[in-house]
């Protein structure tokens, strides 16, 4: 069993089919998805993580090909520049991964690297730009 984060761009023709529900369905592979961004008629962004059988991942990823989805792996980080972090506090509440954290007696905003899903949320709440993504 694997487990991969995948950003998958789909052309204007794409966006209205449902390719990713015939996906996981023919290649049995459990989903989970981190970000979407869908403009109707135009493009769209799709941001996974893949599990299931090596072979049948591979598949899939074969199937998203041809069917014209370009594909790359999830290569960005966020991470937090601590000179810039006041440990205000305005990324917490907009993390859905729980990645950022306030420690229950220093209050200092703790981040998990390890469960941040590169969602991107947190770099516009930072008023002092301490959270930045890495390509």
């Amino acid at each position: 069993m694997i487990t991969r984060r995948v950003v998958l761009h789909f052309p204007s023709r794409l966006v209205d089919q449902p390719i990713i529900s015939r996906m996981v369905r023919e290649f049995k592979l459990d989903f989970n998805i981190l970000k979407a961004s869908v403009t109707p008629k135009e493009e769209g962004l799709l941001i996974l993580e893949l599990s299931g059988e090596d072979k049948n991942y591979q598949g899939a990823i074969d199937f998203l090909k041809k069917q014209g989805v370009k594909i790359q792996p999830l290569s960005q980080d966020v991470t937090r520049n601590e000179k810039r972090c006041t440990h205000c506090g305005a990324c917490v509440s907009i993390c859905p991964a729980d990645a950022l954290t306030v420690h229950p007696v220093t209050r200092e905003i703790i981040f998990a690297s390890d469960k941040c899903i590169a969602c991107e949320l947190c770099i516009p709440a930072c008023p002092l730009g301490a959270m930045e993504v890495h390509y």
